[in-house]
Parts: structure tokens; C-alpha cells; sequence
């Protein structure tokens, strides 16, 4: 892997594995998913292909956070709102 782009990569690790700790299914699930994830493209070398795996993990990032935020707000609006009929 390019030198510069090893600290994008374990920066997009770290963050994910951080995220992945509150997932629906269970931090060893996405613990698991997202080793096997990194480990079929541990021989990437080529630094633009490297750009688009991160760009798509920053997505990945993107979409946790909005799952997360989904789950809250429904929780919170159960507990303050009462229910529609």
C-alpha cells in the first residue's frame, strides 16, 4: 500500500471499527464483516483504486451515522409523542 494513503486507510479502519460498536447486529458481526471487507483488498497498490475504496468507506461512514441518528430519533419521538392512529 502507498505510503501516504496507509494513514487514510487505517484512519477509515479505526473509525469504522469505533462506529461498528453500537450496529444493530452486533459489534462482533460488523467486526467480522469488516475484517473480511479490508482483507480482500489488502493487495489493492494502485493509489486511485485506494482513493475509491476509502471514498466508499467514508460513505459507508455516512450511512452508519445516519442509522444511528434514525434509531435515536425514533426512540426519542416513542418515548415524547404519543402514538398516530
Amino acid at each position: 500500500m502507498a505510503n501516504p494513503l496507509r494513514g487514510e486507510v487505517i484512519r477509515l479502519y479505526k473509525n469504522l471499527l469505533y462506529l461498528g460498536r453500537e450496529y444493530p447486529q452486533g459489534s462482533a458481526y460488523f467486526r467480522e464483516r469488516l475484517k473480511s471487507a479490508f482483507m480482500k483488498n489488502k493487495d489493492v497498490t494502485d493509489p486511485e483504486k485506494i482513493k475509491q475504496l476509502v471514498a466508499r468507506g467514508d460513505f459507508v461512514i455516512k450511512e452508519l451515522e445516519a442509522l444511528y441518528f434514525l434509531r435515536k430519533y425514533r426512540a426519542m419521538k416513542k418515548r415524547y409523542y404519543e402514538p398516530e392512529k
